[in-house]
């Protein structure tokens, strides 16, 4: 007994569609637009989330992680430039080293202490504004040929607020003075951030 002939793919295409096929001549011309612009909005959402978005969220990393080499490579190069700075410059004694970070300590004010230990030198910073610490650092690396090995610094607590505006005089006797209206509050600025902590750096040898 011979087996039926399989079906041909297009035969059964055709056999499954029908249905479609006979609701889409029954539609008005709205309603095969309607469905049209659907079926083009489905297709649009589809290559979207399928092809274009995850490229573009690829692409997104890729300049992400290319800011970060950059940034990387010019700090890398900054470093070697100032690295090559320094070895250009004549090599100084231990005691023009501690001399001359001694001084640069002294300039910060009463509220930076300086306490040798060893190889190391431990900076106390108490209350010492952030642009001051900044421009030391670069002062110390420069003129004492030193080093931090170490760093921990917090902000130091706020510091208290401007004293209350004095009551004004009344023109008027017997009419109590009234009160002056408080002052705007005032947007803090780099100035105002002051840092408290050690900060150890590394001596040249002896």
């Amino acid at each position: 007994m011979k087996r039926p002939a399989p079906t041909p793919l297009s035969v059964r295409l055709g056999t499954a569609m029908a249905p479609w096929r006979a609701r889409w001549e029954a539609m008005s011309p709205r309603e095969r637009y309607l469905s049209t612009l659907a079926a083009s909005a489905v297709a649009i959402l589809l290559v979207w989330a399928i092809a274009l978005a995850p490229a573009l969220r690829s692409l997104q990393k890729v300049q992400v992680q290319r800011q970060q080499l950059d940034a990387q490579l010019q700090q890398m190069l900054a470093l070697q430039a100032e690295a090559r700075q320094l070895a250009a410059q004549p090599r100084i004694g231990r005691e023009a080293a501690l001399r001359a970070l001694q001084e640069s300590v002294t300039a910060l004010g009463s509220g930076a202490q300086m306490q040798v230990s060893g190889e190391r030198a431990v900076i106390n910073l108490r209350a010492i504004p952030a642009a001051s610490v900044a421009s030391w650092l670069g002062q110390a690396r420069t003129n004492a040929r030193v080093a931090p090995v170490e760093m921990r610094l917090v902000r130091s607590p706020a510091r208290a607020a401007a004293p209350a505006a004095a009551a004004a005089p009344s023109a008027r006797p017997g009419v109590p003075p009234t009160a002056a209206p408080p002052a705007a509050a005032r947007t803090p600025t780099n100035d105002d951030i002051r840092w408290d902590g050690t900060i150890v750096l590394a001596l040249p040898a002896a």
